[in-house]
């Protein structure tokens, strides 16, 4: 198996919300991106990008499609005008239907080094949160850099972490609708990608 494969594991599954778009193409391979609809058991519905290259598909999948996505979590610095943002994706590594009847699936697993010091609050009903940002090896000197939030004890513990410190992350790819002020006084909708820790383990 290789390195990448063991440090960073998604398997989502859930509902084709658009037809896929074409991204850009890498060594002659198009790859496509579409968003992909995953209901917690809570009801509560993350909407994941997905990225998948036309080399392990059959066909394209269409809206409405149930599908089940073995891959990896990824990150890309995407440029807008004078800035850059942070895009977080599933990368697809093998696409297949979902089975009928089965809950949708969102496993993140995780093994990467701090590079940010970690961001300790509370929010006002006294529960306590823990930002990080990892960064996970990837193949060719690569790294993807993906944000980490955990809640209670395992957000006292990421706190006490420092960068350079090995991890190993459990948990869901979650999006997060919030809001931006701008210079000029107006506000900008925008959605965060990040992984909702389950446990955490030093190293």
């Amino acid at each position: 198996m290789e390195q990448t494969e063991e440090t960073n594991r998604a398997i989502v599954s859930g509902c084709v919300q658009q037809a896929p778009c074409f991204s850009h193409t890498l060594f002659g391979e198009a790859f496509y991106t579409f968003p992909l609809a995953v209901k917690r058991l809570s009801g509560t519905v993350d909407v994941l990008p997905i990225t998948v290259g036309e080399r392990i598909l059959k066909e394209l999948p269409s809206e409405g499609d149930e599908l089940l996505i073995y891959g990896q979590l990824r990150s890309y610095n995407m440029k807008y005008g004078c800035s850059s943002r942070l895009f977080i994706t599933v990368f697809a590594r093998n696409v297949s239907e979902k089975p009928v009847d089965s809950p949708c699936c969102n496993e993140i697993s995780l093994i990467g080094y701090v590079c940010k010091p970690p961001v300790y609050r509370t929010t006002p009903f006294s529960r306590e949160i823990t930002d990080v940002m990892l960064a996970v090896n990837r193949a060719y000197r690569k790294s993807d850099y993906l944000p980490i939030i955990a809640w209670g004890r395992n957000a006292r513990y990421l706190s006490n972490m420092c960068v350079g410190d090995k991890l190993t992350i459990h948990g869901r790819a979650q999006s997060r609708q919030y809001q931006k002020a701008l210079p000029d006084g107006s506000v900008l909708e925008r959605v965060a990608y990040e992984v909702s820790a389950f446990s955490v383990e030093g190293e």
